[in-house]
């Protein structure tokens, strides 16, 4: 377990617009609707109330600063090896007990590559937040996988839709080295793509038809930490306001992929009629 005493930056980001818009405190206090008084407190101790975050990203997000995106492309700049974790109701510790139970790859720390990805994962919770790592996989075992068969059959076995085929052959040998890894690099399956999985369990569509749908998918890649081994590997680096603009704009996005998705499931059906279908692969 590592604990997790991580608070927004907003002192330093602050600082920043004052310096970047050529204003002081007054001025900031005008725009923003936050008393001289408390940015004053803020600058001196960092921390503030849920309104006063709200009120100052905000202003900085409407007004073109995307902030956190920017910050994202300096630490990878800087450290290279970077991950992000979306928190629904925030961090005080991360555990590899801390997934649900059906989660893509079962227990772990769930990180994905980008800021957005894993801002898409927590968007629509209020006390969501996002926070970014650095990493390392020296020493570590690592299974690796892409938008393959055996990706969405061990996404299908940990999600529980095999049924009857859980107990196949073929999924008791990739699970065996799922669970010798301590890490598992493997393409994002949001709940949109785990329909169209669900769809290739229940016999409704066939393999290629579900794998060629999902790869329009472009969510990239998530790294699950699986034991206490890899998380030792894992340093914080910061935690992320969401602002409601911001949330709004990726419900936007979502919405748009969703849509491209729908599309290429329908014209994969028509495309791909002769793929092997779940009882036949796993006979």
């Amino acid at each position: 377990m590592m604990i997790m005493e991580y608070e927004y930056k907003i002192k330093e980001d602050i600082g920043f617009i004052l310096e970047s818009e050529k204003m002081n405190a007054l001025e900031l206090s005008n725009i923003t609707g936050i008393s001289r008084t408390t940015l004053n407190e803020i600058r001196e101790n960092g921390k503030t109330t849920s309104t006063v975050y709200e009120k100052f990203y905000s202003y900085i997000y409407n007004n073109n600063y995307r902030i956190n995106a920017v910050k994202e492309e300096l630490i990878r700049e800087k450290y290279k090896n970077v991950l992000f974790h979306g928190s629904k109701n925030g961090l005080s510790s991360i555990t590899i007990n801390g997934s649900r139970n059906n989660c893509d790859f079962g227990k772990g720390f769930y990180l994905g590559e980008t800021y957005n990805q894993a801002l898409s994962f927590v968007y629509g919770n209020a006390k969501s937040s996002v926070y970014s790592f650095r990493y390392s996989l020296n020493g570590l075992q690592v299974k690796e996988f892409d938008c393959s068969l055996e990706w969405m059959l061990a996404i299908c076995y940990y999600r529980g839709s095999l049924g009857k085929y859980s107990q196949n052959t073929i999924i008791k040998s990739i699970v065996t080295d799922i669970e010798k890894a301590d890490v598992i690099i493997a393409p994002i399956a949001d709940n949109r793509m785990f329909y169209i999985m669900a769809q290739f369990t229940e016999g409704e569509i066939n393999a290629d038809v579900a794998l060629h749908s999902l790869s329009a998918s472009k969510l990239g890649n998530q790294f699950i930490f699986r034991t206490e081994t890899a998380l030792e590997k894992l340093i914080p680096i910061e935690r992320y306001y969401l602002c409601n603009p911001e949330r709004d704009d990726c419900r936007q996005r979502l919405n748009e992929r969703s849509f491209e998705i729908d599309t290429k499931l329908k014209l994969a059906k028509r495309e791909f009629k002769n793929g092997l279908y779940i009882e036949e692969l796993l006979k």
